[in-house]
């Protein structure tokens, strides 16, 4: 832990801190739609996937079947192949236990750091603090749930997405991310009335295709590399 620095370590526990928060709202949001209270608590410790425990629990209430729900999951939790190639040196000790942590914010903290071994405990450390935060949310979002009738009045429901915009902000600096970020957005709100819910996120992912972020430019003329 030494070796990631308190700046790091801050941010690590601010961001799990958030998610945290987005638990609560996910174990009050499933418990108020009439499922049962084990259900959330359950999928965290199983599923350990925001978004896919989401869509899962909307499906539900919306009448679709469990089938159909966890295929909806899966496919949502596909973007986690391109994470997993990236990240292969990173978890090759502990594949498994790797692949179970690795969610997007740990994804992104990782990703952010170039030393090998920096990178390797940014993983542990921040996966393992996702795992407490996010199940210790849930189970608290549940158990308020039984006396929360309305989500959306207290705004549970708007948790989730805001702790992703959050986390994609710094990102948007980048006029190449940004541009990537807006095409994706574009493909995404378009056909969200032909496809599956929640599954038309994915086609975003066909703006890095279109937008590949290319090398990075050399300095000013004259510059050095």
């Amino acid at each position: 832990m030494e070796q990631l620095g308190r700046p790091l370590l801050r941010d690590i526990l601010l961001v799990n801190v958030a998610i945290g928060i987005v638990g609560i709202s996910y174990g009050a949001i499933t418990v108020s739609q009439g499922l049962p209270i084990w259900l959330p608590n359950l999928m965290s410790v199983v599923v350990l996937g925001g978004a896919s425990q989401f869509l899962f629990t909307g499906l539900l209430v919306a009448g679709a079947s469990p089938v159909a729900a966890v295929v909806a999951g899966a496919l949502v939790n596909a973007r986690h192949l391109p994470f997993g190639f990236a990240l292969a040196d990173t978890v090759r000790r502990h594949p498994w236990l790797g692949s179970y942590l690795m969610i997007d914010e740990v994804v992104a903290f990782t990703l952010a750091q170039r030393d090998e071994e920096r990178r390797r405990a940014t993983f542990w450390v921040c996966g393992l603090c996702l795992l407490f935060f996010w199940n210790l949310g849930s189970l608290i979002g549940a158990l308020a749930g039984q006396a929360v009738s309305d989500t959306e009045r207290w705004g549970l429901d708007a948790a989730f997405p805001a702790v992703l915009l959050a986390l994609v902000l710094p990102a948007l600096r980048d006029r190449r991310v940004a541009k990537v970020a807006a095409l994706g957005a574009v493909i995404a709100v378009v056909l969200t009335p032909f496809l599956p819910s929640g599954t038309a996120v994915l086609s975003s992912l066909l703006a890095l295709l279109v937008l590949r972020p290319g090398k990075r430019e050399s300095t000013a003329a004259g510059g050095g590399r």
